[in-house]
């Protein structure tokens, strides 16, 4: 409790202390004659009963008590903000784009950053409308996500979704014509599996082909055609269809059949890109970052990568495949959307961009942390 100071109907009355006389009288037959005290008036301002200082202080505890509460609630609020859009997540997203420009055999520029942030904007549309859509649903089976607990209405997440979408696009515009002609399918296809196809068979496969058109997107950026990019990005949406298959079991279970093709998936796609694309003696692609042969380094840099793709995705995959309980199931689709990074790193490496693929492996740590904080599912 913040002490407060008296109002004006609560009168504090204390009677001032009596000290000894310091001259007293030597004669006791005279008894010494008291001085008056005044007594304060109103003009004269507190008297030493009621001390300033003691109102300073609790006014000041109160305000400081006000200070802590509102930094509480903006943080409770940030926090609300970040489960919504899930912003661990984010760190899967820019490898996407990276991956594409590796594609082109043109180094990352300007045009690849605003592809970069058109797909962060595009993915965090998804998320807020993904909540929206599922407000009903998340009621019932996660009542503690920000929409049915109460911390983000619903009108502030539809709004933030269409706002997001809005940048994605300018963003994307400003890039170029060729990645606006990407974005805008995009954008379309997020939209169109929140809204309707969530929860029919055709669901797994428009999140794939989201998540290949973001690849697409970094291509057409950089080097303004998406046909280089096009093996990539039908790796990288491959993987995806498999988790998203996983994911319809996130709440209540499902059967093991689909982590076991997951993890089949996941062991085809790492022995992919461990291969050479273009076998020796044939002519040399259009593309040359395309063609990892010429590149040793990368050939291991990629090795390494699809490694570490199989042990962030396949571990517990097989964990739940052996028990597909919905906890082990939202651990299962936690790891494929984190093993993104290793695959985008990869696709990157086997087009021979040494650089992108560092870099975009350098944000698996990242993820790894802020995931232990606000789930990615």
């Amino acid at each position: 409790m913040t002490p407060r100071p008296p109002g004006p109907d609560q009168p504090t009355t204390t009677s001032p202390p009596q000290s000894p006389n310091p001259n007293p009288n030597p004669n006791p037959s005279q008894s010494p004659t008291p001085s008056p005290t005044p007594s304060p008036s109103p003009s004269q301002g507190p008297s030493q009963s009621q001390s300033p200082r003691a109102g300073t202080t609790s006014g000041a505890g109160a305000g400081a008590g006000d200070g802590a509460g509102a930094r509480a609630r903006a943080r409770a609020r940030a926090r609300a903000w970040a489960e919504l859009l899930r912003l661990p997540a984010l760190f899967t997203v820019p490898g996407d784009a990276l991956a594409g420009a590796a594609t082109t055999g043109n180094r990352p520029n300007p045009r690849t950053l605003l592809a970069i942030a058109s797909s962060l904007c595009l993915y965090e549309a998804g998320m807020a409308l993904n909540d929206w859509a599922d407000q009903a649903e998340d009621a019932l089976e996660r009542p503690h996500r920000p929409l049915p607990s109460g911390r983000i209405r619903p009108p502030a997440a539809l709004v933030a979704a269409g706002a997001l979408t809005a940048a994605g696009l300018a963003l994307a515009a400003r890039a170029g014509r060729p990645a606006l002609a990407v974005a805008a399918p995009l954008a379309a296809t997020v939209w169109a599996y929140d809204l309707a196809l969530k929860r029919t068979p055709a669901g797994p496969a428009a999140m794939a082909t989201a998540r290949g058109l973001d690849l697409l997107l970094g291509a057409t950026a950089t080097g303004g055609s998406a046909r280089p990019a096009l093996p990539s990005a039908l790796t990288l949406a491959t993987h995806t269809l498999a988790v998203t298959t996983v994911s319809r079991g996130e709440t209540r279970g499902s059967s093991p059949l689909a982590p076991l093709a997951a993890l089949a998936t996941t062991g085809t796609l790492a022995w992919t890109l461990t291969r050479t694309p273009q076998a020796p003696g044939t002519a040399p692609s259009r593309y040359p970052a395309a063609a990892p042969s010429q590149h040793p380094a990368a050939d291991t840099l990629r090795t390494v990568l699809a490694a570490a793709f199989v042990a962030t995705s396949g571990r517990p995959l097989l964990h739940a495949a052996l028990n597909p309980s919905p906890p082990l199931t939202q651990r299962a689709v936690g790891g494929g959307i984190r093993a993104m990074i290793p695959l985008q790193a990869a696709l990157a490496a086997r087009s021979g961009a040494l650089a992108s693929a560092l870099l975009t492996a350098a944000l698996a740590p990242a993820a790894r942390r802020f995931a232990r904080k606000v789930s990615v599912t």
